[in-house]
């Protein structure tokens, strides 16, 4: 491996003039043997925000003969300018600026790759479409092809409670300063500017209700084609954003891969739920047939490598039991669909007769969904179903005689009748043991006037049968000898989405079909081996305080009220307080929130946010304290938001806003 020096910061000019901050790993050498660069780009401060996760991978990268790079978008961190929303187009025109800046450097070859996960595996994938000539590569992780279909705000045209959290967090995180430090006393003015501006983002976002350009701006989607450089995809089942994975190996035509493990929302070398695994030697292979055209073999791998998993009772596991599994191609032709077909209670090899089955459920009915987005901390995952089994129409298969292997996405076709305009469709494939415990392997919503198009949905006419197709997410699961399928259908997923305004009764026609990608057992399997997980250093780090998880759901019998609270002290997922040692820079976020709701009475909805985020040193200490609100009639959704900013204990912003958004079939 090559020396390193690192650039703690400095500023990239863009053509108008903003200079974007950056950090910079480069080979001692790089200036005397030019080496290619590998960008980051995202919004969450290279200063301290990401730093403990940007030093062992960028440090990796540059001690393998690469220059790795982090910079900060327009608006965030030391950068100049304002971040007025995700994924616009200055943002990304900016990113290919940086890129043509890279690719001109004398330490550079001119070939550039870009990376990230999250935000960042959005906009490579977005930047890709673009073109920009020195771009060579990508890797995209926990990202997404579709911002309406999978993406924190909606799905299946339902409103994700997560919009609001989200939404929340990003307020927290635009209020905070650039470091003096770095940028001097103009800190204080900066920081003034982009207080006065900034958006109200989950009022933002819940302007579109629909599949509108908005969405379409960033959805790669809308033409595959327009990407032409390889596309390295890599997700984890514990994460939300998989379902792109198998789109983008499918959409695509360019050379790609997809990896699909245990993990959640966090890079594979770093993965939990376990097992991690070397994802950086991974990546160097890619970097290394791309951007140096040296083969060391990365191209032979199965275009789709996925983690199967196998049974343990619901709750947290890591590591996952389970193995890695190939597939040439995707879509895969050992992959084969097997439909079965849903009677009343079950699920049987051949349709039965005609019936008509009527349930409704409660509106808290969903308690034991988990978190829509999974970060690797005890307690988000699906707990035991049985909790929302009980409240749902439940179809049961036979026990298995022998091993059940998934891999894809299941889909149910039904023909439904609501008895209200607007409606959910709620469906979980579960794996139920001997003893009864209950396991989510796939699930999927769809408010039902979506039932035709995202882009123009249509009530549902009361009393009428309607068809319905509805792509449950994609899995990787094995199912054991003795054990059962069950598909769970209700008409709430509390508190995952924003309730449809009345109590509904669906009425389901049977037969209908449930499809399961069925992986056929091969004499030839072979396991998919990847060497241990490594990293260069990490950053020298102090923890101050301990931190707190907590994670309840509660129902008040008198009142029939489920109430769901989450609450992390000291860290956003319960990590503790933080110290950057190399930069005596403390870190402190915390957030708790609320949902309630009645089961009979959809519109008692409430969802409350309270958030803290202090950070500094001596003689520069940062406050930043955050409420959010939403509730909604039967025609409007209403939010409210609250931000005050201190520095060294004198408010320096204080922010209010007040938003009603008509419900526009939602």
């Amino acid at each position: 491996m090559s020396p390193v020096r690192t650039i703690e910061h400095f500023f990239i000019p863009l053509a108008d003039g903003t200079r974007l901050a950056a950090r910079l790993w480069l080979p001692e050498d790089a200036e005397a043997r030019p080496v290619p660069a590998i960008l980051e780009y995202i919004p969450y401060r290279k200063r301290d925000g990401t730093r403990g996760r940007d030093e062992p991978m960028h440090g990796w990268f540059a001690a393998n003969g690469y220059a790795a790079i982090r910079v900060d978008m327009r608006g965030s961190g030391e950068s100049d300018g304002l971040l007025e929303d995700e994924y616009l187009q200055r943002e990304l025109d900016d990113a290919c600026e940086v890129i043509a800046w890279l690719a001109a450097q004398p330490w550079c070859t001119g070939s550039v790759g870009m990376m990230g996960k999250s935000w960042g595996g959005f906009n490579c994938l977005q930047v890709a479409a673009l073109n920009p000539p020195a771009l060579k590569a990508v890797i995209s992780v926990c990202s997404t092809d579709d911002r309406y279909a999978d993406d924190i705000h909606f799905m299946g045209g339902t409103l994700l409670n997560d919009n609001l959290w989200w939404g929340s967090i990003m307020l927290a995180y635009q209020a905070r300063p650039a470091d003096p430090a770095l940028v001097g006393e103009a800190w204080r003015a900066q920081w003034q500017h982009r207080l006065d501006h900034l958006p109200f983002f989950p009022a933002l976002w819940l302007a579109h209700q629909r599949r509108d350009a908005y969405w379409r701006h960033g959805s790669i989607c809308e033409d595959f084609s327009a990407v032409q450089c390889p596309v390295f995809a890599v997700g984890g089942w514990g994460d939300a954003y998989t379902n792109a994975i198998p789109r983008l190996l499918e959409g695509l035509t360019v050379p790609r891969l997809g990896l699909i493990g245990p993990w959640a929302h966090i890079y594979p070398q770093d993965g939990v739920p376990g097992p991690a695994i070397g994802f950086l030697q991974e990546a160097t292979r890619w970097w290394d047939h791309w951007l140096k055209g040296v083969d060391r073999g990365i191209m032979a791998e199965p275009m789709m490598r996925a983690f199967v998993e196998e049974w343990t009772p619901p709750g947290h596991r890591d590591p996952v039991p389970g193995r890695f599994v190939g597939e040439t191609t995707w879509p895969s032709p050992e992959i084969v669909a097997r439909a079965v077909h849903l009677a009343p209670g079950a699920l049987a090899a051949e349709p039965g007769r005609a019936s008509e089955i009527a349930f409704t459920s409660p509106a808290w009915t969903g308690a034991a969904a988990g978190e829509w987005m999974g970060t690797g901390v005890a307690g988000e995952e699906p707990a035991d179903q049985r909790h929302d089994d009980a409240f749902s129409c439940c179809f049961d298969g036979e026990v298995l005689t022998e091993r059940l292997e998934l891999l894809g996405a299941p889909e149910i076709e039904v023909e439904l009748a609501s008895d209200k305009p607007l409606a959910q469709l709620c469906a979980r494939l579960c794996d139920v043991a001997p003893d009864g415990s209950s396991r989510r392997i796939a699930y999927g919503v769809l408010n039902l006037t979506h039932r035709d198009s995202h882009a123009e949905p249509e009530a549902l006419v009361p009393g009428r049968f309607h068809p319905i197709r509805l792509k449950l997410s994609d899995c990787g699961y094995a199912l054991a000898p003795g054990h059962r399928l069950r598909l769970a259908l209700s008409t709430a997923y509390w508190p995952l989405i924003w309730p449809a305004p009345e109590p509904v009764t669906l009425t389901l026609r049977c037969p209908g079909r449930l499809t399961l990608p069925v992986r056929r057992a091969r004499a030839d399997d072979v396991v998919i081996a990847f060497e241990p997980a490594l990293s260069a250093a990490r950053t020298p780090t102090t923890k101050v305080a301990e931190g707190r998880m907590a994670r309840t759901t509660s129902l008040d019998l008198l009142t029939d009220t489920a109430t769901y609270v989450t609450e992390g002290e000291g860290g956003l997922f319960g990590e503790g307080v933080l110290r950057f040692d190399e930069i005596d820079t403390t870190l402190s976020h915390s957030l708790r929130r609320e949902l309630t709701v009645r089961g009979d009475d959809p519109l008692s909805a409430r969802y409350r946010l309270t958030e803290s985020y202090q950070m500094g040193r001596e003689g520069w200490q940062i406050r930043i304290e955050v409420k959010t609100a939403m509730q909604a009639t039967a025609t409007d959704f209403i939010l409210e938001g609250e931000l005050k900013a201190s520095a060294n204990g004198e408010m320096a912003a204080e922010r209010r806003w007040h938003e009603k958004i008509p419900r526009d079939l939602l």
